[in-house]
């Protein structure tokens, strides 16, 4: 799809609805990470795209977050969706896993582990 036909209001809404029907469990567990969306994302390595990722430290590997730091944070990139699918469902459907892709990072889960769930 062409980045017009979804503009980033549209695309913001698409996002808050699929993290808003994920279950109530994985809404807590996210409740202090930061839910992002950008037109573009940063470079990758050659002959990647990146869709979404995670900056921050899994649950797995810390305790509470230090006071005056910055939160973790969730991030998914607009254009690169769009230029991966060909309808507004697969944006939804690929919005969705992206989610749940980066949620998974952040709850400590490895990239091998995520493929296998088939994020």
């Amino acid at each position: 799809m062409d980045s017009d036909t979804m503009d980033l209001d549209a695309f913001e809404e698409l996002v808050s609805r699929s993290y808003a029907a994920l279950p109530a469990w994985v809404q807590e567990a996210m409740a202090d990470v930061a839910l992002l969306v950008d037109d573009r994302s940063p470079p990758a390595e050659p002959g990647h795209v990146l869709l979404g990722r995670f900056v921050g430290v899994p649950r797995t590997r810390r305790g509470r977050r230090i006071p005056g730091s910055l939160p973790d944070r969730i991030e998914l990139y607009r254009e690169p969706i769009l230029r991966v699918c060909r309808s507004r469902e697969e944006v939804e459907e690929r919005v969705s896993m992206v989610l749940r892709h980066e949620i998974g990072h952040a709850l400590g889960i490895g990239e091998a582990r995520l493929r296998e769930l088939g994020y």
